[in-house]
């Protein structure tokens, strides 16, 4: 048996695994955990569980220990000089002319690498602004570029069902979007109705993509001929969401009714 506890870091939605250590964690506990980067401070996302194989081929890291009061000053620390060092970055960029935006940074815990992230439309010569970072901050220093959906992950937001972008809170990895989706979805193709805060098709357009074909599967189709108690007619439109079809009838009149209300004939696709 191998004991796992899911970690997520600086508020993204993924969850990594590691090794519990034997330790007995609770959620949104802190803890000092080794990754590939070095040591890190995660928030427990799911308690420790016991599990006969691994969900992935590669050795799990470990927990090194529980967040003390040191370490929990040492990333408030962190967090300042973040801060200060996005404030300089932002003004060497300027001084530099480079066509990019600055994101985020990441300062290590143990201080041993700053990644500084950004986006840019075309390729960035940075090397006076990484000799700049260097000479400053003596430590090592990575400009990475990230993709504009990585870039809404970072800096969160409010999508436009009010709720908290599904990237920042659960969606673990991206995936292809199509506007077929939102067309099988019966979504207008307006770009402002189906664009995330990102400026690219909403991501919640994927993932709920299967429930809509297979409830769609359960309707009777478009243009089929049914009986209803105001007479024959075919159907025009589909609410999937509610289980309700709009007829026309053979006078022109459109009604909408319960797919449940059609008989069993009818409702065969």
């Amino acid at each position: 048996m191998n004991r796992i506890v899911g970690i997520k870091f600086r508020g993204g939605g993924k969850i990594y695994y590691f090794d519990s250590e034997g330790f007995e964690l609770s959620q949104k506990e802190r803890v000092i955990v080794e990754t590939e980067k070095g040591l890190s401070v995660g928030i427990v996302a799911v308690p420790p569980k016991e599990v006969e194989e691994l969900p992935f081929d590669t050795p799990l890291k470990h927990v090194i220990r529980i967040a003390t009061a040191e370490d929990k000053e040492k990333e408030e620390e962190n967090r300042k000089k973040e801060a200060e060092a996005k404030e300089y970055c932002q003004e060497c960029i300027k001084k530099h002319s480079l066509d990019m935006h600055l994101v985020d940074i990441e300062h290590l815990f143990d201080g041993s690498k700053i990644v500084f992230y950004f986006t840019a439309d075309e390729r960035v010569d940075f090397r006076s602004l990484v000799r700049d970072l260097a000479s400053r901050y003596r430590t090592r220093i990575e400009m990475r570029q990230i993709g504009i959906r990585n870039k809404a992950k970072l800096v969160g937001g409010v999508g436009s069902c009010g709720r908290e972008i599904c990237c920042v809170t659960f969606l673990k990895n991206f995936e292809p979007v199509s506007v077929k989706m939102a067309k099988d979805q019966n979504i207008s193709l307006n770009p402002s109705k189906i664009s995330g805060v990102c400026g690219r098709l909403m991501c919640c357009l994927k993932f709920e993509h299967d429930i809509y074909l297979n409830l769609k599967n359960e309707m009777p189709k478009i243009g089929k001929k049914v009986s209803t108690d105001k007479g024959k007619g075919r159907i025009v439109r589909q609410n999937v969401l509610s289980s309700k079809v709009t007829v026309e009838l053979e006078d022109g009149t459109e009604i909408e009714i319960p797919v449940r209300s059609l008989s069993e004939g009818d409702k065969k696709i």
